[in-house]
């Protein structure tokens, strides 16, 4: 995108602590004795306390280099094993390119992208980083090397991002943890017996960890923000057709899916979207794009938002999931918002049936063209039970239901349109439970325990897949056992300006980013 070099990132925030303070954390690993000639008088700050801007412009201000920057990530993923986040490491080619990036005089670092050399991980699904293998969680894709970059890679290259790795994802994405039979089970950073939350739990639990402070994540049926929450960290679903995802495939799933990151700060999201966003050749889904970073400096006033807490499938909602949406409520009342308890009106049972269409058929035709690409047939053992179950379902499905399944979608849409004519935002849960244990949400059980399961997860957020409506979770609460407990709010289509300017207020009035796992 034009304009990437230009992009003001700097602030009035200046973190004044030595450098072996900024690698103190990674430091006890080892990383200070491999890097001793670190002076101890530089700027910095820890490296897990600063966000991807701030590490910007401790690298374009000269006080840390991107060699050192990335060595701290590198060294707080290898640290952080035990909770299974990361999937690939592409450590060599990163370090190559920080090298190169660290040679640099000042000039040439005035003149780079606003995020040049800040170390970043992408999620391993649905985008290609050529040269490199995304898996997407599923043994029959373990060895499936990209020979292209995904349209938003190349943003994210020309923003100047390092990508050093690929965080997990379970099964082609097809459930609300992250745990596979490729690369096990991904742990929550606040308790690692319960799930990360899914299909972005690698990046969440990433983020969350300390290992990036923003990770590419995407978003199906609440994949963003279902990690987001159970991980304490903030997750934006934006507006179908915001964020490209070519070139080979300008929609996923017909258009549920949509990318962008997972962060520990607003504005790092407000950025990472606003050089992210806007069409790609081919593209004719088109919402509006915004000045994002405006908009997160201008405290919105007098939202009306509408409190959605009835569970879509009538089977209630967890106590705890309802104290996280009451204190919001209450947190936007104090802040000047108007909020009063109201639903949209929607065909629930035809948008959830339309959406196991799709997303079955999704998974069909990932299938076939890895079976074409390897002139063979999947096995059975090579994809995990449930998914091969979506798998024969799916080979069965007519065109007209695929017709179908997108035409209810666009009637929710318009009624969702219709119903934010009279309201700015709706406040629900994330999801309909707290975050769950390990185990219950995996794709390698009988569908009859799963289902239990599955429809606590995202009854709440696949509305907005199905709509198109941008969506975000909010790290507002945390229950008694500790466990983050988000809360979603979601807009107009179009409105993640709106969104991320109340996400900043909230930010401001109820600060989470230095509440941390231990």
């Amino acid at each position: 995108p034009e304009g990437l070099g230009q992009l003001n990132i700097m602030d009035d925030d200046h973190i004044d602590s030595g450098r072996r303070g900024f690698l103190r954390g990674a430091g006890a690993l080892g990383l200070a004795a491999a890097t001793p000639a670190i002076a101890a008088s530089r700027p910095a700050g820890r490296y897990e306390d600063q966000d991807a801007i701030e590490l910007a412009r401790l690298i374009r201000d000269g006080q840390l280099t991107p060699a050192e920057v990335l060595e701290s990530a590198i060294a707080r993923a290898e640290a952080s094993a035990p909770l299974n986040a990361v999937a690939l490491r592409h450590y060599d080619q990163a370090r190559e390119r920080a090298r190169a990036l660290s040679r640099a005089g000042r000039a040439e670092r005035l003149a780079r992208p606003p995020l040049a050399g800040v170390p970043f991980g992408l999620k391993d699904l649905q985008v290609a980083l050529k040269g490199t293998v995304t898996t997407h969680g599923s043994v029959f894709f373990r060895d499936a090397v990209a020979d292209h970059d995904s349209t938003l890679v190349q943003r994210y290259q020309a923003a100047g991002l390092n990508i050093f790795a690929k965080f997990t994802s379970p099964e082609f994405g097809q459930t609300a943890t992250t745990e596979s039979r490729l690369f096990g089970a991904t742990r929550n950073p606040w308790n690692p017996a319960h799930s990360a939350g899914g299909s972005s739990g690698g990046s969440a639990a990433a983020v969350a960890a300390g290992i990036v402070p923003v990770a590419h994540a995407s978003d199906g049926g609440g994949s963003i923000r279902i990690p987001a929450s159970h991980c304490g960290v903030f997750g934006l679903k934006p507006s179908r057709g915001l964020v490209p995802m070519g070139p080979k495939a300008l929609e996923g799933w017909m258009g549920l899916s949509v990318h962008n990151v997972i962060s520990r700060s607003v504005r790092d999201s407000a950025l990472l979207l606003q050089l992210s966003q806007g069409p790609e050749a081919g593209s004719r889904v088109r919402p509006p794009t915004h000045d994002l970073l405006d908009a997160i400096r201008k405290p919105p006033k007098g939202l009306r938002i509408a409190l959605l807490e009835t569970n879509p499938f009538g089977m209630g909602v967890h106590a705890d999931c309802l104290d996280a949406v009451h204190r919001a409520a209450e947190l936007c009342a104090r802040l000047g918002h108007q909020v009063e308890p109201a639903a949209p009106r929607l065909p629930i049972q035809e948008m959830f049936a339309g959406m196991g269409v799709m997303t079955g058929t999704g998974l069909l035709t990932t299938v076939q063209a890895r079976e074409k690409a390897l002139g063979r047939a999947v096995r059975e053992d090579e994809l995990e039970p449930l998914n091969w179950r979506s798998l024969q379902l799916a080979r069965g499905y007519s065109a007209e239901q695929v017709f179908a399944a997108r035409s209810v979608f666009d009637q929710a849409g318009r009624l969702l349109d219709e119903f934010f004519a009279g309201y700015d935002l709706i406040l629900s849960p994330v999801t309909a439970a707290p975050p769950p244990l390990l185990g219950e949400l995996s794709l390698d059980q009988p569908w009859e325990r799963f289902v239990k399961a599955a429809v606590l997860a995202s009854p709440f957020t696949a509305l907005f897949n199905m709509s198109g409506h941008p969506a975000m979770s909010v790290p507002l609460h945390w229950n008694a056992a500790g466990l983050p407990i988000g809360v979603q709010f979601a807009a107009p289509f179009g409105g993640e300006a709106r969104l991320l300017a109340l996400a900043a207020q909230l930010e401001d009035a109820a600060p989470w980013r230095q509440r941390r796992p231990a």
